[in-house]
């Protein structure tokens, strides 16, 4: 213990003074009384003065921040491990200067030995500079240790200090020439005594996900009206299509592959003036439940979701290589600008990092993310194609890690084929499982781009491939089914669609599986299809179902079954039924078979008979030089942009012969509708099916009707149905949403 100064023992007199003992008369065992002023009160007034000296000093302490006492018990929270003794209070084990209990003497010793190695910590940083050293703090043991840059992947043990000294390129040793053993020790000793700040959380993470489909999600999902998928320079904002890309067909007949759809906004509609009056509303699509909700009991009843998150556990990516890490803070300094939304003031960073470090993979990779946010905000085209570029710069430099080179081939295969150059795309996802081989991910992402290329027999060759490896991927099983049930092969098709969508894989939630699944059960009598169907809107992918159009605008009055005030169009209506007999004629003369003009049905809707169309009009164009053979007819129709300004339509004629019968089908889109008017109709045998609702159609006369709700087709007379189609814009589409909205 210290000397007691003139003025601190000045100072407990005082206070001694100031006390005032009164000694109550005890009567001692003989009789007699004690006698005041003794040593024993001499010895209890001075243990009194010291007791509340003591209480006085440690307030003290405490009130004036005269001693850390959350850093002492931190520093023996370490040392000791005994955290439930300190909550306890009881800090007697933490006894430094060995007098038997915790004292100011010890939080003293503590806490020069906490300055003492805080000089060392800054004398070793400085001989640090050039060889970054992560260190670990030891993990809590109620949480997973996390994953440092320098890793490896390999998760630091609970309550120890890792010192981290590795470089992300396989195959390279770390020198240690900058670190020895006394300093990676003293720093340990640091560690203990004073807890780091952790390291940074904040990671370069590339924006490719593994396991999913390269088009699973749109690249500018969250922020519209970019580029179009056809590499043309959008000039005017789009209203989201349920699915980004579309195939030249009309029904969904499983023969093409096609993108993934997406949410679209709801569109703007006016109330109809009789509504107004009446003040109702017009009927509305049914509401989509929210993907999490399924059903209850049985197989179809599994959360995919869950399994995604368990399965979707990834490490970080680790894209710094051995030199990389020595300029972390300024390639974080330039991707901070990125992450804000600046792009033009992050290309310049990054192309200053570039010039000044030229083999530099991560400056490179930077520069193309910040290239590819610009090109985004900019619409442009150009500078994408610059992007794409610099993807590949960066993947072949020599000292670009693993990670890095993935990250920068995928993304460049998302945004060339986003610009519509599918067989480059194809290139980069064939040199990327060169490169990775035992990739799974990345051969089910290049059988997506055989498919996208209509090459269904290159991609069949590769899901085969992955699913001789691991038969339990869902994703290659639900792709796999997909091109059986394209080759027509329908019961073969549904062991690997149903495995796949109950896998939970991600990639395999998606509204194509559970379409092609219910109809092949449909085709083979299975009534479990409307299971799936109820799966499928259930979880948002159809509008109901009974509706189960992939391209949908939210909003839109949905009915299976129309009458001409109810779409608006009641003039065409009347021109057609009005001039039915002139078209009629034409159509007669264009039916002879030698002409060739009525070609077969192709998209493996009827399950027997025969079914011959002429189209007129295809996608909002007239189609070649098919007007030549019926003008008036035509020259009727180009008064009704409507009809033949209806970009995801079709007009055309179409005949069927006896005995032929069309599957249950949906048409694609939610954004038209579609008109029958009877030419040549037989008195018996000839029907059709919308929902649960079947009618018959009458020469002269028009049926509409939304093929987006599920209808069938009967041809039982004894001879043929000759009927006239055309396809109408939805009324409550805006003519901006008809002008801008993707074919189909």
């Amino acid at each position: 213990m210290e000397e007691v100064g003139p003025q601190e023992v000045s100072a407990v007199e005082e206070v001694a003074g100031r006390l005032e003992v009164k000694q109550v008369p005890v009567e001692s065992n003989n009789g007699r009384k004690p006698e005041r002023g003794g040593p024993r009160n001499s010895v209890f007034t001075w243990f009194m003065v010291l007791a509340l000296l003591g209480v006085w000093s440690s307030v003290a302490m405490v009130w004036f921040g005269l001693v850390d006492y959350d850093s002492v018990i931190a520093r023996a929270r370490q040392f000791r491990g005994n955290f439930s003794e300190v909550l306890q209070g009881k800090l007697w084990a933490y006894d430094a200067d060995g007098d038997g209990d915790f004292d100011v003497e010890d939080a003293k010793v503590l806490l020069d030995e906490k300055k003492h190695l805080t000089a060392k910590r800054e004398k070793l940083e400085k001989g640090l500079k050039r060889r970054p050293v992560s260190v670990v703090q030891p993990a809590d043991p109620q949480q997973q240790p996390e994953e440092t840059e320098t890793s490896h992947g390999e998760e630091p043990k609970a309550g120890t200090n890792n010192v981290a000294v590795q470089d992300d390129v396989p195959g390279l040793k770390v020198e240690d020439d900058d670190v020895d053993e006394s300093q990676m020790k003293l720093e340990s000793e640091i560690q203990a005594a004073v807890p780091l700040p952790p390291p940074s959380e904040e990671e370069f993470v590339p924006d490719d996900s593994s396991k999913h489909s390269v088009l699973d999600e749109h690249p500018y999902e969250d922020k519209l009206n970019t580029i179009d998928t056809k590499g043309v320079l959008v000039e005017e904002s789009q209203p989201q299509e349920t699915l980004e890309e579309s195939g030249p067909y009309d029904d969904q007949s499983g023969s093409q592959y096609i993108q993934k759809p997406v949410s679209e906004p709801e569109p703007h509609t006016e109330p109809s003036s009789e509504a107004q009056l009446q003040g109702e509303q017009e009927p509305a699509a049914e509401p989509q439940a929210e993907p999490a909700a399924t059903e209850s009991t049985g197989s179809i009843s599994e959360q995919p979701e869950e399994k995604l998150i368990d399965k979707v556990k990834k490490k970080k990516p680790k894209l710094l290589n051995k030199f990389d890490k020595t300029i972390k803070a300024e390639i974080e300094a330039a991707d901070k600008l990125r992450k804000k939304g600046i792009a033009e003031e992050a290309v310049r960073a990054f192309e200053a990092l570039v010039q000044q470090y030229p083999h530099s993979p991560r400056c490179r990779y930077g520069k193309a993310q910040a290239e590819d946010d610009m090109a985004e905000k900019q619409r442009s085209n150009e500078m994408l194609q610059k992007a794409i570029n610099t993807y590949r710069e960066a993947s072949e430099l020599p000292s670009a890690t693993p990670d890095l080179i993935r990250a920068s081939l995928k993304r460049r295969a998302e945004r060339q084929q986003f610009l519509g150059r599918m067989r480059g795309a194809l290139a980069t996802l064939e040199k990327l499982v060169q490169i990775f081989p035992e990739d799974l991910s990345l051969k089910n992402d290049l059988g997506v781009s055989h498919l996208l290329l209509g090459d269904n027999h290159s991609a069949r060759r590769v899901y085969e491939e992955v699913l001789a490896v691991a038969p339990d991927d869902g994703f290659a099983k639900v792709h796999y089914g997909f091109i059986l049930k394209s080759e027509n092969k329908i019961a073969e098709s549904i062991p690997y669609l149903r495995e796949g969508l109950e896998s939970g894989d991600p990639g395999t939630d998606d509204g194509r599986f559970y379409f092609h699944l219910g109809d092949a059960l449909q085709r083979v009598g299975d009534n479990s299809a409307y299971e799936w169907y109820e799966r499928g809107h259930q979880r948002g992918h159809f509008a109901s179902v009974w509706q189960r159009s992939l391209y949908n605008v939210k909003g839109l009055r949905a009915q299976p079954w129309w009458t001409p005030q109810e779409t608006g169009y009641t003039d065409l209506v009347k021109a057609l039924e009005k001039n039915w007999h002139v078209i009629r004629d034409e159509a007669l003369s264009v039916m002879d078979t030698s002409t060739g003009l009525f070609l077969p049905e192709e998209e493996n809707l009827r399950e027997k008979g025969e079914w011959g169309q002429f189209t007129l009009w295809q996608q909002g164009r007239k189609a070649g030089e098919a007007c030549r053979s019926v003008p008036r007819t035509c020259s009727l129709l180009e008064r009704y942009s409507e009809a033949t300004g209806c970009k995801r339509g079709q007009i055309k004629f179409s005949v069927m012969q006896p005995g032929t019968h069309v599957w249950p089908h949906t048409g694609p889109t939610n954004c038209r509708l579609r008109m029958h008017l009877g030419l040549v109709i037989p008195k018996q045998g000839c029907k059709i099916r919308c929902t649960n609702d079947t009618r018959v159609w009458e020469e002269g006369k028009v049926l509409i009707f939304d093929d987006s709700f599920e209808h069938e087709v009967w041809q039982d007379s004894d001879s043929y149905r000759l009927i006239f189609i055309i396809d109408v814009w939805h009324p409550e589409l805006s003519q901006h949403q008809r002008k801008v909205l993707s074919p189909i």
